[in-house]
């Protein structure tokens, strides 16, 4: 592709001695093999790659799949320094490249991937500096097409996908600074997700410790000892302060489940509809309300069901981990419901505050919820029967204002550090599209007016992809010569000539001609 044709789509100057060119110019854009039910058993099973095991920059080897490659696997198979892309993903994750580096050994891949193999003089690790950034930049969403509700980035249109290209010993020297500069973003990142860990664990400690008032230093810590009251059945109990005792849920709260759907009521436009909280909606210590769906419903059963500030949902269904999370409905929308799969709480009286149960069922409680809950397939329930035996500590009239600002003060510091973290993550993914924009831009190392051109190097890769490409077409030549050679009918041979030999003259004695004269 000429520099002019390839400005049309991107009008980026290139940096002296560098070039224009496509994907296709250099190297090959492969698809791999499609899955198919047949080949799940076989003779040559094999270990292959597919979208879910291949992240930027990183491929994830923890769950392979196998499949039967008879026949097909050199075809197929990875070597090192392949760069692999996702061919089907959500649309801004389509493209996201990663270099196979040998491990695992012996593997193949699926459809699902793109496989890249550079031409000489291309380094593998520049295109993938390349796919990353038109993956950040969003020029293969460009090419993105969305089939079944899944974005697809098909070969064909990854091959004349435009490419930079330098001189190959430029690639090498920003390679190199890019290699150095990310290893530094690498180690902040890692830092900063082991920060957000300890401040997560720490953000439950500081629910529990509020929860049962043990966050308050003036508080007097009361025996860990379970109250005789209370089953054996609950496990240990947390310590919680002086004064403060433990109930069941059902004898300080009013617990109900939530509507289930109904198909036929949802065909009926006359039935009105209604927002409704799901499962996803409830998250551990906070409500997410990006999506909100309705709900057609009697209006008696939105009445049943109407959320009134205070009260708390928790999850019934999912992850073993996350039975019982959720958070406290604050009045965020004018009317609203929640479905079967959340258990509303409504407290009675003034026995607790909702943000105490809310800590503490988000805390605490959390191993409470896992070791009653039960087990089926891969997902976890817990009845509401249940869940109304939940115990759950209560403070005394006095200490729950105390209790509750103690929590807030506590987790208020929490979230703004976890905020400044986060925010630190955030310009750290600034950075590195910062990075890859100076290499691009020929600013992150020195030129060397040494350097052979690109140009040069794009002529030589064109003469070698013609050569090959020659040799490709002899040689299937020869096979579909040989092909139909085998495939024509054998001609058949005349008999032999048949001549007087000695067993002829041995054997029964000839017949002549007699002639009789006159």
């Amino acid at each position: 592709m000429s520099g002019t044709e390839t400005n049309k789509t991107d009008p980026q100057d290139l940096p002296r001695g560098w070039a224009w060119a496509t994907v296709a110019d250099v190297g090959d854009a492969e698809l791999g093999r499609a899955r198919h039910p047949d080949w799940h058993t076989g003779p040559e099973m094999r270990p292959y790659l597919r979208v879910a095991n291949v992240f930027e920059d990183r491929i994830d080897s923890t769950d392979l799949k196998e499949m039967d490659f008879s026949g097909l696997f050199e075809k197929y198979r990875l070597e090192p320094g392949d760069v692999l892309l996702n061919e089907g993903q959500s649309p801004h994750l389509v493209g996201r490249p990663a270099i196979y580096r040998g491990v695992p050994a012996d593997v193949a891949f699926t459809n699902s991937l793109i496989r890249f193999r550079a031409n000489t003089g291309v380094l593998q690790e520049w295109a993938l500096l390349v796919f990353r950034r038109h993956l950040h930049s969003g020029r293969f969403m460009r090419e993105v097409r969305i089939t079944t509700n899944i974005a697809h980035l098909s070969a064909k249109r990854l091959k004349a996908v435009e490419f930079p290209v330098p001189p190959t010993a430029e690639q090498h020297r920003i390679v190199d600074a890019v290699k150095a500069h990310l290893a530094r973003l690498d180690a902040i990142e890692a830092k900063l997700r082991a920060v957000l860990g300890r401040l997560d664990r720490l953000e439950v400690a500081v629910m529990s410790a509020a929860a049962t008032g043990l966050l308050d230093p003036d508080e007097q810590h009361a025996s860990s000892a379970i109250p005789p009251r209370l089953g054996v059945n609950d496990g240990p109990l947390p310590d919680t302060a002086v004064g403060w005792t433990w109930k069941r849920l059902e004898e300080i709260a009013d617990v109900v489940g939530g509507v289930t759907k109904d198909s036929k009521r949802q065909g009926d436009p006359d039935t009105p509809e209604v927002p409704y909280l799901r499962v996803a909606n409830a998250q551990r210590a906070r409500l997410d309300l990006t999506h909100v769906t309705k709900i057609r419903v009697a209006e008696k059963v939105v009445d049943k069901l109407r959320l009134c500030e205070g009260d708390l949902l928790m999850a019934e269904g999912g992850d073993r981990d996350k039975l019982g999370r959720g958070w406290i409905w604050e009045g965020q929308l004018p009317e609203c419901i929640h479905q079967n799969h959340l258990f509303r709480a409504r407290l009675r009286d003034d026995v607790t505050h909702p943000k105490l149960l809310a800590w503490y069922v988000n805390s605490a409680a959390r191993a409470w919820f896992e070791s009653n809950g039960k087990q089926s397939v891969n997902l976890a329930s817990i009845s509401i029967s249940k869940v109304k035996q939940l115990p759950v500590p209560t403070p005394p009239p006095e200490s729950q204002v105390a209790a509750v600002k103690a929590g807030e003060q506590a987790l208020a510091r929490l979230a703004q550090l976890t905020e400044h973290c986060r925010a630190a993550l955030a310009h750290n993914t600034v950075l590195r599209r910062a990075l890859l924009g100076d290499a691009f831009a020929g600013r992150l190392v020195p030129q060397d007016s040494a350097d052979e051109p690109a140009e040069e190097l794009l002529k030589r890769i064109r003469v070698e992809h013609e050569a090959n490409e020659a040799e490709k077409k002899a040689i299937r030549r020869v096979a579909r010569a040989r092909a139909k050679a085998d495939s024509r009918p054998a001609m058949a041979l005349p008999p032999p000539a048949h001549t007087a030999s000695a067993v002829d003259t041995i054997g029964e004695q000839t017949t002549l001609p007699m002639e009789f004269n006159a």
